[in-house]
């Protein structure tokens, strides 16, 4: 039993040696050479342990408690398993409804225009047929006066010629009136299809939305509908071993497993916190970080240099992972399904997850902060560019082409934006420490949501905490990150 507590959980093969204060962790040799390099509070187990008292009878009874509150979650978990099968079963078969109902809709058009083209081919053909009966009549006239006049030819009766004659003419006559009347016509029959059917089809990506219904309420929010900000808190998100005391905020983005990344400029780091706005990980970046955003649940990336630097999250720390070089500076960074956005400073690129370049969309010439950070609509239809220096937010299509520019005296050297999933966007104004509220087409004010009365000194990153419906705000050369609960 010694033997198990000794062993490091990460290391199996290493012993416990040593206890970092900074992070509260136990530490091998392995584990204090890779992440706990920078520490300043490190101390040998048996050193730690001379100063602390521990009741061994408490900490059982609180493993218990912890035990049994596991079990508890565990039960509802279990029961929520087959809760999500029974209304997985239950959608699936909505969903094969829907395809069926639409299924009939297509066979009703198809019956409804195939009973056009027979409304259109019946007349056609009755017409058409009815010249060739009278071709046939007239033929068969003019062929038998033929044969009849043909047997006179040998025989002089004059009265039986008479006849012949004017029989003959009026047939003549007639049949070059008929031809005169009608001219011969090649028909055909035209189908212009509908479209607007097939656009709008191919246009949709699946035939409904899927959400967990703990997020539906969200989903549904209307994207202009006003947020309410309650009382804000302030967080400090500095740690022991940062060589600056100098702290820029300038990035922040909110991960589905309650933890939050923040990136410090000043002491090139990225930092994990925990569901308390604690700093529980960090992991160390070769540039000044810039802006950060979501990849995967469990992966982030972040822009730096001329570089973009992929980071996951593994069992609540940080490890950097594969890096993308670029040919321009990196500042702003947003994803959407296999797209990656990235601003130049001047410029908006789209590059896909390998790290090709798909086309440039947006440019403004100008200093080095014409085009600063970016975002995405939850829907894709839209990329909202903050313009620091102009004092600017440009909303765009996914094509580049300007959609609306937007100015408004609440937002002065706008840098960071961030849309909700709901599709409100928010977008903070560093020189006249406000984060407002613009419509989801960029067009109008809707809200000034905090100011410097708020607690806002230089905001320079606004993110939404999906996990608690939050605004976090990153202030620039200030250690602490604002807070604020919506209601």
């Amino acid at each position: 039993m010694e033997d198990l507590l000794l062993k490091c959980d990460v290391h199996k093969d290493e012993k416990l040696k040593m206890f970092c204060q900074d992070h509260s962790q136990l530490c091998c040799t392995d584990c204090a050479f890779l992440n706990h390099r920078q520490c300043t509070n490190m101390a040998l187990i048996s050193e730690s342990a001379k100063n602390l008292a521990m009741n061994m009878r408490q900490l059982l009874n609180n493993l218990q408690t912890i035990v049994d509150k596991l079990n508890k979650f565990k039960s509802k978990q279990e029961a929520s398993i087959q809760s999500v099968e029974v209304s997985c079963n239950e959608k699936l078969q909505e969903i094969k409804n829907l395809r069926k109902k639409l299924n009939a809709t297509l066979d009703e058009l198809e019956n409804t225009t195939l009973k056009e083209l027979d409304e259109i081919r019946t007349p056609m053909l009755t017409s058409l047929k009815k010249d060739v009966d009278k071709c046939i009549k007239l033929k068969d006239d003019l062929q038998t006066l033929s044969e009849a006049v043909n047997g006179l030819c040998d025989k002089s009766k004059k009265e039986i010629e008479f006849i012949a004659s004017r029989k003959c003419l009026d047939k003549i006559q007639e049949s070059e009136s008929y031809l005169k009347e009608n001219h011969v016509k090649v028909h055909s029959i035209i189908f212009q299809a509908n479209t607007d059917i097939e656009q709008y089809l191919s246009k949709q990506s699946s035939l409904g939305m899927i959400a967990d219904s703990i997020q539906s309420l969200t989903l549904k929010m209307n994207p202009n509908q006003q947020l309410t900000v309650k009382r804000p808190s302030e967080y400090i998100v500095s740690i022991p071993s940062d060589t600056s005391q100098t702290f820029s905020i300038v990035g922040i983005c909110s991960m589905p497993s309650d933890q939050v990344c923040v990136t410090d400029f000043h002491n090139r780091k990225v930092k994990l916190l925990n569901q308390h706005y604690n700093v529980s990980s960090h992991c160390d970046v070769s540039g000044s970080p810039w802006n950060i955003c979501q990849i995967t649940s469990s992966e982030v990336a972040v822009t730096f240099n001329k570089d973009v630097q992929f980071i996951s999250i593994n069992n609540g720390n940080l490890a950097s992972g594969r890096k993308i070089p670029l040919q321009h500076a990196a500042y702003g960074i947003a994803h959407h399904k296999g797209a990656l956005y990235i601003t130049s400073g001047n410029a908006l690129y789209h590059y896909n997850m390998t790290g090709t370049l798909v086309k440039k969309l947006f440019e403004n010439a100008g200093d080095s902060s014409t085009v600063s950070y970016c975002a995405v609509s939850p829907a894709g239809d839209k990329i909202y560019v903050t313009n620091y220096t102009q004092h600017k937010l440009h909303t765009l299509a996914t094509d580049g082409t300007l959609i609306s520019t937007f100015m408004d005296p609440d937002l002065q050297n706008p840098k960071s934006v961030c849309v909700t999933p709901a599709g409100q966007v928010l977008v903070c104004g560093n020189s006249c420490n406000t984060v407002i509220q613009v419509d989801h087409e960029g067009k109008k004010k809707l809200a000034t949501l905090a100011s410097q009365k708020d607690g806002l000194s230089k905001p320079s990153s606004v993110c939404y905490n999906t996990n608690t419906n939050q605004i976090i705000v990153g202030l620039n050369c200030n250690s602490k990150i604002i807070v604020m609960d919506l209601a």
